[in-house]
C-alpha cells in the first residue's frame, strides 16, 4: 500500500509537465505525471480535491531542492541566495545509501535542519521539509543507529558546527532509541521524535550564540531561554502544526515534572515529556561550551540516572539500558591506561567497543587500535571528557575501518 502525503500544487508552475502522478486521498488519479495544470482555475478546483502524491515520490521530487540548499549552505552563500532556491521540475533518483558516506549525509541532514531551525517563523513550507527531514533521519537510524550516534557526537565537540542543530538532532536520535522500548504507539514516538528536533526553534540563533561565549548568559538572555518553549509552540502552530502531543511535549520540555514509580502506570503523555526532558539534560551535559567543560559520558549518564532526590529514576534507568554508560562518540580510559573512543554499544551497559586512541603514556598510537572492553585488562574504568583528548579525529574515516 502506498503513504501519501500532500502535494503543494502552488508550488507547480503552469503549463509545466507535473513531475508526479497527483491523486486525491481516496487514491482517485487526478492528474498523470506529464500532465499541466491549465489556469489558476484548474489549480483552484484540484486543490479542492486535497491533493496527494506518493512519500516516495515527493521525496525524489524534493531531493533535487534540499540538495541545491545544502551545496549553497556549504559554501556559506547568503541567506537571500539561498532562500531563492525554488523546487525543479521533474525527478532525481536519490542516491543509494551505499553511494554517500554516512558522515557527509548527516552533515547534509544539519545543514538542511539548520536553515529551517534559523527561518523560523519566515520558513517556506515549513511542514513538509520538516518532515522529508523526518524521513531521512528515520533512514539513518533505522540502518546504521551506533555510527549514526557516534557521528552527531562527534558533532557536539566541533564549534565550526552550529550546536543548536546538532543538538536537537542527537537528542531526537536518544529519544527515538529510548522511546522504542515503551511500547507506545508510532504516532506518539513520532510525536516525540518531532518535539526533539523543533524544541529550541524559538531560540535557536541565541542557542548557538552562548555555546560559543565565554560568559554565563546575562538577565535579558535568560528571560529568553525561559520563554523559549512557548515561543517554540506559537510559532509551530502558526507553521500548521496540529499535533496535541508534539506542542505539549515542546511546551513543557523545560519543566519540572513528576518522577513516575514504575513505567507501567505512568500516564504515556508524562513518560514521552521525562523522556524529552532528559535527553535535552543528557546532551547540554556533554556538549563543551566556550564558558565550561562538558561532561564525560559516565557523568552525563549519571546526572540523568539520578532524580532530582538523588534516587534512581526508572526513565535514567531506561536510558542507561538503551544507551550504555558510554555513548558511541565519546571517550573513557581503560584499565591498561589507554584513552579510546566508543564506536559501539555492547551488550552490557559498561562493555562497548573501543578504539585505542592515547597509550598509558598518553602518547598518539601509530593507527586506533580495536579493543575488546570485555576482555582482562581492557575494562573500561572511567570516562574522559572530550576535551581532554588531544587527538584529532577524522570520524568518518574511524568508522570505514570497523
Amino acid at each position: 500500500m502506498h503513504m501519501y502525503v500532500p502535494f503543494p500544487l502552488d508550488q507547480v508552475d503552469l503549463q509545466a509537465p507535473l513531475p508526479v502522478n497527483v491523486w486525491d486521498p481516496d487514491g482517485t488519479l487526478l492528474l498523470r505525471k506529464g500532465d499541466v495544470i491549465r489556469d489558476e482555475a484548474h489549480r483552484e478546483l484540484l486543490e479542492s480535491h486535497l491533493p496527494m502524491v506518493t512519500e516516495t515520490e515527493f521525496r525524489q521530487w524534493t531531493f533535487r531542492y534540499t540538495s541545491a540548499i545544502d551545496r549553497k549552505l556549504r559554501r556559506n552563500e547568503p541567506l537571500q541566495a539561498i532562500a531563492g532556491v525554488t523546487r525543479p521540475m521533474g525527478l532525481e533518483p536519490i542516491p543509494a545509501d551505499q553511494e554517500r558516506p554516512l558522515a557527509e549525509r548527516w552533515l547534509d541532514v544539519h545543514a538542511v535542519l539548520s536553515l529551517l531551525l534559523y527561518q523560523g517563523a519566515e520558513a517556506q513550507d515549513f511542514m513538509h521539509r520538516l518532515h522529508q527531514l523526518e524521513a531521512r533521519c528515520a533512514v539513518l537510524l533505522s540502518t546504521r543507529v551506533d555510527d549514526s550516534l557516534f557521528l552527531l557526537v562527534q558533532m557536539l565537540q566541533d564549534r565550526a558546527i552550529g550546536y543548536s542543530t546538532t543538538h536537537a538532532l542527537l537528542c531526537a536520535a536518544l529519544c527515538r532509541e529510548v522511546s522504542a522500548s515503551l511500547g507506545h504507539a508510532d504516532a506518539s514516538r513520532r510525536s516525540l521524535f518531532l518535539a526533539a528536533l523543533s524544541m529550541n526553534i524559538g531560540m535557536t540563533r541565541l542557542h548557538d550564540e552562548l555555546s560559543v561565549r565565554p560568559v554565563e548568559p546575562g538577565p535579558s538572555d535568560r528571560q529568553r531561554i525561559e520563554a523559549h518553549p512557548q515561543a517554540a509552540v506559537t510559532l509551530l502552530h502558526g507553521h500548521g502544526v496540529r499535533d496535541e502531543t508534539w506542542l505539549k511535549l515542546v511546551r513543557h520540555h523545560h519543566r519540572e515534572l513528576p518522577m513516575p514509580g514504575t513505567l507501567a502506570e505512568a500516564d504515556p503523555l508524562l513518560v514521552m515529556a521525562l523522556v524529552l526532558k532528559l535527553a535535552d539534560m543528557y546532551v547540554a551535559r556533554l556538549s563543551p561550551r566556550a564558558n565550561r567543560r562538558g561532561l564525560s559520558a559516565h557523568h552525563a549518564a549519571r546526572d540523568i540516572f539520578l532524580s532530582s532526590n538523588s534516587q534512581p529514576s526508572p526513565i535514567g534507568a531506561l536510558f542507561i539500558k538503551t544507551l550504555g554508560i558510554y555513548i558511541p562518540g565519546s571517550y573513557v580510559r581503560l584499565a591498561s591506561g589507554e584513552v579510546g573512543v566508543v564506536v559501539r554499544r555492547g551488550r552490557k551497559a559498561n562493555t562497548p567497543m573501543i578504539y585505542a586512541l592515547l597509550n598509558r603514556q598518553g602518547l598518539p598510537l601509530g593507527e586506533p587500535a580495536l579493543r575488546d572492553t570485555r576482555d582482562p585488562g581492557c575494562e573500561v574504568v572511567a570516562g574522559v571528557e572530550a576535551e581532554s583528548v588531544k587527538v584529532r579525529l577524522q570520524p568518518g574515516k574511524l568508522l570505514a575501518r570497523l
